[in-house]
């Protein structure tokens, strides 16, 4: 180990110090694309808004800062454009581009801008789909980000990247085959237990049968159902993986003074932890170890916690096998173990480990990039008791998990209520 590594590991966390509290949210009750209506997402984005900081009893003029992610009207200087379509002079603005990691990423951003002194109250929003019809690159008239990525999925098809030169010409391209090979690794390292995968998507469901918003409220599925869907790219199914809807959410973080005066409970960030090790995962060292586990690691250092403090967890949740491995390498349970441990407990909002407790994406519905602020809200709306027929019972600590790429960046927050 260099001189310099061994400073970086033996020196103690710094952070933030839990004076940054989220006060206000708003999540958009999903819709199939479909049927959704067409909406520019700078259109999104102030709606978000104005929800957000009237949740959080809150004026306009308070905010003083922004986060936003990557908007279909503008590929450059998108906080400004963000700010001047909404009116707003700001002291902190910020672009988040970590894919599903971006919300999380946006909320520790926030608090430290917060307790830095720079802003006091920081919108922090990401739209859902510009559109429903972006699949074919057309925005009311505008070309949406999508537009020049072909049909392949694909992040990064211009000249010179990796990707476009030694994945996409051999087939690597997309999400579901990426994450096929990851699962198919980890079934030859520690033996995948088909049913473990397939109670995760039934507990989750059975937590979105119980949320009225939820995009597959009331529409019960079983072990029986999961194994039976169709087979996509093996070993995941079709219920393995997430519906991508229409929709949005957005969170206000503020400092003490303000939530003081919020009508909110506050719930204050307490740790964080964030690392980026590849885009791809033709690049990483193993497949089986994600960046989650020192995103993890410091989160709960810094807060001063411990995983057994949680009352509930918010897992990344874009295929079944994501939080299988994130519950194992955010340190809930030993590598490998994930299976019995899945098998062993309720995940419901009902049960002993509640884990996504209103469906996570697999069944609330993917909002594109807003998907991982779905689970900021729904840690949020559990500490601030705002969760209804799926409230847990004293619910105080929270951990949730972001996940960009292919399991390579990896954002792991803590959140507490007072």
């Amino acid at each position: 180990m260099s001189p310099a590594s061994k400073t970086r590991a033996d020196r103690a966390i710094n952070g933030l110090g839990g004076r940054a509290a989220i006060v206000g949210m708003v999540e958009l009750a999903p819709e199939k694309l479909s049927v959704a209506r067409p909406t520019l997402s700078l259109e999104q984005w102030a709606a978000l808004a104005k929800t957000a900081v009237d949740d959080a009893g809150l004026r306009p003029e308070d905010i003083d800062g922004i986060c936003t992610t990557a908007i279909a009207e503008s590929t450059k200087f998108v906080p400004a454009t963000v700010a001047e379509y909404l009116g707003l002079k700001v002291d902190f603005a910020e672009f988040v581009d970590l894919g599903g990691a971006t919300a999380a990423g946006m909320i520790w951003r926030a608090a430290a801008a917060i307790e830095l002194g720079i802003a006091d109250v920081v919108l922090c929003c990401t739209p859902g789909q510009p559109t429903p019809s972006s699949r074919t690159g057309k925005a009311q008239g505008l070309l949406a980000p999508d537009a020049k990525r072909g049909s392949v999925g694909a992040s990064s098809t211009l000249f010179g990247s990796a990707q476009a030169e030694f994945e996409l010409p051999y087939g690597l391209a997309a999400q579901n085959a990426p994450y096929a090979m990851i699962a198919q690794r980890y079934d030859a390292e520690y033996g995948l237990d088909r049913s473990a995968l397939s109670k995760i998507a039934v507990d989750q469901r059975t937590n979105a049968n119980s949320y009225e918003t939820a995009i597959f409220h009331d529409k019960p599925i079983t072990l029986e159902t999961v194994n039976a869907s169709p087979m996509v790219a093996e070993p995941l199914r079709m219920l393995d993986m997430v519906m991508p809807v229409s929709g949005g959410a957005a969170v206000v973080v503020a400092s003490e003074a303000v939530a003081a005066r919020s009508r909110n409970r506050p719930v204050w960030i307490r740790g964080f932890g964030e690392r980026l090790t590849s885009k791809s995962p033709a690049f990483v060292e193993d497949l089986l170890d994600t960046p989650i586990r020192q995103a993890a690691d410091r989160a709960f250092e810094m807060a001063g916690r411990a995983r057994t403090d949680v009352d509930m967890v918010s897992i990344y949740d874009c295929y079944t096998i994501t939080v299988l491995m994130s519950l194992e390498d955010a340190g809930f349970v030993p590598k490998g173990k994930g299976g019995e441990f899945v098998l062993g407990h309720d995940l419901t909002f009902k049960g002993d480990f509640p884990c996504n407790t209103v469906g996570g994406q697999l069944s609330f519905g993917q909002a594109h990039v807003a998907g991982g602020m779905h689970h900021v809200c729904d840690a949020v709306r559990q500490i601030s008791a705002r969760a209804g027929s799926n409230q847990i019972d004293d619910c105080n600590i929270a951990f949730v998990s972001g996940n960009g790429g292919i399991m390579s960046e990896q954002v792991a927050l803590v959140l507490e209520g007072d």
